[in-house]
């Protein structure tokens, strides 16, 4: 029998739907997790994945989507127990080719900087789910609904250490395109397939119009099969009865268009019975099988975005290196991230590209500074990184902790540099910096500088890395010390370029040793353009250098009605940029970027002349306001809102401080809790944040919370305004549950409801009293509410 990875080269291969639905229909409790009926009901369990083998499917999931360590010591238990049942199904019918995947969901917590939980700690989580999935006979991993990339991550990490299975991802995407925390598909496929997933795609969220729209942008640049596993629509409510919005036959017709996309791997989520997987199946049967295209495409990410490397130049910022800057090393000394992060925010309002980080200095612990730079840096910035050091301890550390595809700088042609670093982009995934030169040197000549890129190029590919990311160096030298430096390394950058390599260039190296290096450095500019330069590390608070870049663009086609161009010198692009000092840096802005120090020192200062509510009302208030304006127009992502969000809330305790001991200064009390049953509070926690920067109250249950848990709270706190979360289909009834409790006790009582499976209308059915898109939502009914109160 062929191999899975075999099959999916040849034809189509179909997952199945919704075990929750299924569930459910069978008589699964409200609130009952699905996946404890695999000791519970076995029979059950079973019945559903046979159902979905008789309508067609190849692959059946193990009902072990919600089981981890986090949330059961006998997880080990729950797992063998569901792959086992899966295998009997299998085992019965009498189609050959068919599979059982391990089914990984989500932790239900939100990694940190943004939550709670470690990466570490969520690896470790995942490793167990998949060693337990591998020895009870799983033969692949599905890893799905992935709404964080830092989360998805860490799962296929853990996936590629500790198997040899074939795994997939799939991410559950918003209706703009967007996970949670921001990520664009492109950023996703950039990471995952850079780390070695198997195949990648889009599960749950929406229906399959909204997929339909979504699968080409995976199509053109995905180079494994895309995955298309969309609900039956969004849950609708009729006399009490809940039900999804599409049916088998409208599903078929949508699946077919995807299918004819390109999308070779094809499934259900929520509200997907047998009879949608067996309607989509008879619609495509029929249709002609093309593999998907390998993509000659050099990508790196961030946790929202892709930056693509090749056509258009690329701008790397050079600032954050401290090689010849004297503040950063004093920075680096003295842990002051605060002076790095306010160079990141700026360089990124200048327009560079990609950010270039280096702690390289030999009086410091390179290995956890350059991590924790990192981890910083992403917090304030969705710009790609490039990660620079010598050191591959650095690097590991680094790329592990980073947050997307990296680019790596560097890699040469020794063979020691080759052996340490290629093993570092192959499991983590990047593109690498290949710096011309080896054992003997840097050579002089063009053609010598190529065959150390062809040589690079050779041995990356011994590791499974494409040339497509071997970005090559020529190794730009001072022109002072070397007066033919600028011509030799002009003719390298075309060589190479010509040879089919992506060329970059440290671009001030050249005017090392010169005075007014910015006219030197903007002539060379604009030749290695000409000649083929794909990027340029180099200042992008540099004018001179920006309007080189920009008339370059506007010259070669690439700034259509050179309107980049136009903005670039009506002073519309630059944009004010971050200062390297908190006195003229505003309060306002130092929450909008999320720089939390900087809004504890301006928020002292702002105290000197202002009284402590007006701090607040004037200051701290308008700018979240501004934030999350940016939020809700798509301006800013969600890790960009939480930072900005703990800014102010930091700000906030400062100010506080100086409010009279009678005064708490909070506008009201809100109770939070997800639901019985559901373990995921990554939404409700989010609005515990957005709400605290507020000023509001907030008395958090936690998550798997009882409906007399919370009419506990009400009476203990005399809170009047309850906020619910379930992600989950299954965990939705007991929500309702909750509401009719809570208005049994007391009319009065106003519940906001949210989550991923919730619309308003279903919202309205079970009672709620407000449905809340998200957690700028929450906040504006909470502020309504108590105004109203007052």
């Amino acid at each position: 029998m062929d191999s899975l990875l075999e099959l999916i080269k040849k034809q189509r291969v179909y997952f199945d739907g919704a075990m929750g639905t299924m569930l459910l229909d069978a008589g699964l409790p409200a609130g009952t997790p699905p996946e404890l009926w695999s000791l519970e009901n076995p029979e059950a369990v079973e019945a559903v994945h046979r159902q979905f083998l008789d309508a067609g499917c190849n692959i059946v999931t193990a009902n072990t989507f919600g089981v981890n360590s986090l949330k059961y010591d006998n997880y080990d238990r729950l797992i063998s127990a569901s792959v086992e049942i899966a295998r009997n199904a299998v085992k019965k019918s009498s189609r050959e080719k068919l599979f059982v995947a391990l089914d990984i969901g989500p932790t239900g917590r939100l990694l940190e900087p943004l939550g709670d939980l470690g990466f570490e700690d969520a690896y470790e989580v995942f490793c167990r789910t998949v060693k337990s999935g591998v020895s009870a006979g799983a033969d692949l991993i599905l890893i799905e609904t992935m709404n964080d990339s830092l989360e998805a991550k860490a799962a296929l990490l853990a996936a590629k250490d500790c198997s040899r299975l074939p795994v997939f991802v799939c991410c559950a995407y918003s209706q703009d395109g967007k996970l949670m925390t921001g990520a664009e598909p492109e950023a996703m496929i950039a990471m995952l397939e850079g780390m070695g997933a198997d195949a990648i795609g889009l599960n749950c969220s929406f229906g399959p119009d909204m997929a339909l729209e979504l699968i080409p942008r995976f199509l053109s640049c995905s180079s494994v099969p895309v995955i298309a596993m969309p609900n039956a629509g969004l849950p609708r409510a009729d006399g009490g009865r809940t039900y999804y919005d599409v049916s088998p036959e409208q599903f078929s017709v949508y699946m077919k268009k995807i299918s004819e996309c390109g999308a070779g791997i094809l499934g259900g989520c929520c509200g997907t019975t047998p009879m949608h997987i067996k309607a989509m199946i008879d619609a495509v049967r029929g249709d002609l099988f093309v593999p998907v295209q390998k993509k000659d495409i050099t990508a790196v990410s961030s946790y929202t975005r892709a930056v693509t490397i090749g056509g258009s130049p690329v701008l790397i910022g050079e600032r954050i290196n401290p090689t010849g800057k004297s503040k950063l090393k004093k920075a680096l000394r003295e842990n002051n991230l605060s002076y790095i992060l306010n160079e990141a925010v700026s360089q990124a309002e200048a327009g560079a590209h990609i950010l270039d980080i280096n702690a390289g200095l030999p009086d410091i612990d390179e290995v956890s500074m350059l991590k924790s730079i990192v981890t910083a840096v992403q917090s304030v910035c969705d710009l790609p990184l490039q990660l620079d050091s010598s050191d591959p301890k650095a690097l590991d550390a680094a790329m592990r902790a980073y947050n997307g595809k990296p680019l790596v700088n560097s890699v040469n042609g020794k063979s020691s540099s080759m052996d340490s670093i290629f093993p570092l982009v192959k499991r983590y995934g990047g593109s690498v910096i290949a710096l011309t030169m080896d054992e003997e040197g840097i050579p002089s000549s063009p053609e010598k500088r190529l065959e150390i890129a062809d040589k690079i190029a050779k041995r990356a590919r011994d590791f499974g890395i494409d040339k497509k990311d071997i970005i090559v160096d020529p190794l730009c030298m001072a022109a002072s010390s070397d007066p033919e430096s600028a011509e030799n390394t002009l003719s390298a950058v075309r060589l190479i370029h010509e040879a089919g390599f992506k060329v970059s260039l440290g671009v001030s190296n050249i005017s090392f040793g010169l005075p007014e290096r910015d006219c030197i450095n903007t002539v060379f500019f604009s030749k290695a353009l000409d000649r083929g330069l794909d990027l340029a590390i180099m200042n992008p608070m540099s004018r001179p250098m920006m309007s080189v870049y920009y008339a370059h663009r506007a010259l070669n086609g690439s700034d259509a009605g050179f309107l980049d161009y136009i903005g670039f010198a009506k002073g519309e692009e630059k944009k004010e940029p971050a200062k390297k000092d908190c006195g003229s840096l505003s309060l306002e802005r130092a929450v909008i970027k999320g720089l939390s120090d900087d809004a504890v020192a301006l928020s002292k200062e702002a105290l000197l002349t202002m009284e402590p509510l007006d701090v607040i009302n004037k200051r701290i208030i308008p700018a979240l306001n501004e934030i999350g304006g940016q939020f809700e127009r798509q301006e800013a992502f969600l890790p960009q809102l939480l930072m900005s969000a703990e800014a102010a809330t930091k700000a906030l305790s400062v100010v506080k401080e100086r409010f009279p001991a009678d005064e708490s200064g909070k506008k009201g009390g809100v109770i939070l809790a997800t639901v019985k049953g559901d373990i995921h509070d990554i939404g409700k926690n989010i609005v515990k944040v957005m709400l605290e920067s507020y000023g509001f109250k907030v008395y958090d249950l936690g998550r798997d919370v009882p409906c007399d848990r919370v009419l506990e709270a009400v009476k203990e706190h005399g809170c009047r305004l309850v906020g619910l979360s379930a992600l989950m289909t299954t965990t939705v009834p007991a929500m309702e549950e909750t509401i009719k409790l809570l208005k049994a006790y007391d009319p009065k009582i106003t519940t906001v409801v949210g989550g991923a499976v919730l619309t308003k209308e279903y919202a309205d059915m079970i009672g709620a009293d407000f449905y809340a898109k998200d957690a700028m939502d929450t906040v504006r009914f909470a502020e309504e509410f108590y105004s109203l109160k007052e």
